[in-house]
């Protein structure tokens, strides 16, 4: 994969709320995936729906 790609998606993915710390343990692939996911929903779900695919994946623990 081109790294542009990767850095696009890791950019993506940080504008829309993902922890940096959480990235670092994202291998690229996931990370170039998830940013695909995230760029074809609403503009104004993005956010939420990139949380959700983090916990589901297992990347971000529940919080409280």
């Amino acid at each position: 994969m081109d790294d542009t790609v990767a850095v696009d998606a890791k950019r993506i993915l940080l504008r829309y709320g993902a922890p940096i710390t959480v990235l670092d343990d994202v291998p690229e692939a996931k990370r170039i995936e998830f940013a695909r996911a995230v760029s074809r929903t609403a503009l104004a779900e993005r956010g939420a729906f990139l949380r959700t695919l983090l916990k589901e994946e297992g990347f971000l623990k529940e919080e409280g």
